[in-house]
C-alpha cells in the first residue's frame, strides 16, 4: 500500500532513538553510513546515557518520551528491552511517526496486532528490524538461486547458542521477556520462514533457567513447503552457520549468518560456487536505508520484510513458548 507523505518529496529523514544500549550505538553508528538520514533526537529512561549518547553521535537529548515524539523526527527506532516495543510503537504510530521497531517486534501475536493496527489506522510504516534480508551477501545469494537455481529449498538448518550471559542482562530477564528464543532464536525462526513459507505445525523441546525465561529451545516445524531445524541458546557453545538443502543442491550460509558476508552453494553435479559480500557499517544501515528509502516512497510495507513475515515468526515463538509452558506477565 502506499500513501503520499510528506517526507515523499523531501531528502532528508529525521530518526529519532528510544533507547541508548549497545544496539543503539550501532543504529547511531551505522546512520552514518545512511544517505540523507540524520539522527535528530533520543530519549532514555536515564539521563546520563541519553546525553553520553548524544555527545557521541549529536541529536537533541529529550527529557520525556512524548518530548522525543514532538521533536520534529519523521522516524522513530525502538532499542528498548523486548516487553516494551509494543507500546512504544503504538504511541509512536498515534504521533504520526513510522516506526522501525527492534526484533522481536513485540513478544506475542496479539501485540504485534495490536500495533499493525495502529499503523493501518495512523497510515504510516512500521517494519520489524530483522536485518539478514538487506545485507548485500543474502542479496546476492537470492539473486544467484534465480539465475542459477538448485531447486526448491525444502529444508533449513540453522542455530546459535551463546553461553556467558551476564546474570543482569536483559536476555535473562522473565520480567522484560527475555529468554533464547526471543533474543536468539527469532533470526532463525526469520530463515525459516523467508525460504519455506508460513508455519504449520511446531515442535519444540527445551528447558526454562532459574530466572524463568528458556535457556535452550529445540524447534522441528512444518512449513507451506518444507521443513526447519532450528536450535537458540544461552548456555550452550553453539555454532552460527545456516543450511539452505534443495533439490539440485545446497547452500551453507557461513556464521554468523545473521550478518552474512559469505556463502558456499554446491551443487548436486559438483560445481561449487562460493559467494562473498563484505558489508559496509555497522550493518544496520542497509535496513534503515531501505527503511528511508519507502518513506520516501510513500509506502506503508515492506516488501522484503513484510507484516505476513513478523506475523509468522511472532507465531512460531508463540508456539515454541507454548509447548515449554513459558507465560509472561500480562500474558
Amino acid at each position: 500500500m502506499t500513501i503520499a507523505t510528506q517526507e515523499t518529496s523531501g531528502g532528508l529523514i529525521r530518526w529519532g532513538i528510544v533507547g541508548t544500549g549497545r544496539i543503539a550505538r550501532r543504529f547511531a553508528q551505522s546512520l552514518a553510513h545512511v544517505p540523507q538520514a540524520q539522527l535528530g533526537a533520543v530519549w532514555s529512561r536515564r539521563a546520563e546515557p541519553a546525553t553520553a549518547f548524544a555527545a557521541e553521535f549529536g541529536g537533541e537529548v529529550c527529557a520525556s518520551f512524548d518530548a522525543l515524539l514532538a521533536s520534529g523526527i519523521d522516524a522513530l527506532y525502538i532499542a528498548t528491552v523486548q516487553d516494551s516495543h509494543a507500546d512504544y510503537a503504538v504511541a509512536a504510530l498515534q504521533a504520526g511517526l513510522h516506526v522501525l521497531c527492534e526484533k522481536p517486534a513485540t513478544i506475542n501475536a496479539a501485540q504485534l496486532e495490536r500495533v499493525l493496527d495502529a499503523a493501518r489506522a495512523a497510515k504510516r510504516l512500521f517494519m520489524e528490524a530483522m536485518k539478514p534480508p538487506f545485507y548485500p551477501l543474502y542479496r546476492k545469494l537470492r539473486a544467484h538461486l534465480t539465475a542459477e537455481p538448485i531447486g526448491a529449498v525444502g529444508l533449513v538448518r540453522a542455530g546459535c547458542s551463546v553461553p556467558g550471559v551476564p546474570d543482569d542482562h536483559p536476555s535473562l530477564s522473565f520480567e522484560h521477556a527475555g529468554g533464547a528464543l526471543l533474543d536468539i532464536g527469532i533470526y532463525e525462526i526469520f530463515l525459516a520462514v523467508d525460504w519455506l513459507g508460513a508455519p504449520r505445525e511446531v515442535q519444540t523441546l527445551g528447558r526454562l533457567g532459574p530466572t524463568g525465561v528458556d535457556m535452550f529451545a529445540s524447534l522441528n516445524s512444518q512449513h507451506e513447503r518444507g521443513i526447519a531445524q532450528l536450535f537458540c541458546g544461552l548456555d550452550l557453545h553453539g555454532k552460527g552457520d545456516a543450511l539452505l538443502m534443495a533439490t539440485q543442491g545446497h547452500v551453507t550460509i557461513h556464521e554468523p549468518w545473521w550478518n552474512p558476508s559469505r556463502a558456499t552453494i554446491r551443487y548436486a553435479d559438483g560445481r561449487v560456487v562460493e559467494l562473498e559480500e563484505p558489508f559496509e557499517g555497522g550493518g544496520l544501515n542497509y535496513e534503515t536505508a531501505h527503511f528511508c528509502e519507502l518513506i520516501r516512497a510513500g509506502e506503508l510495507e515492506s516488501p522484503l520484510m513484510p507484516h505476513s513475515t513478523s506475523l509468522q515468526m511472532i507465531a512460531m515463538a508463540d508456539a515454541a513458548r507454548a509447548a515449554l509452558g513459558l507465560k509472561f506477565n500480562g500474558e
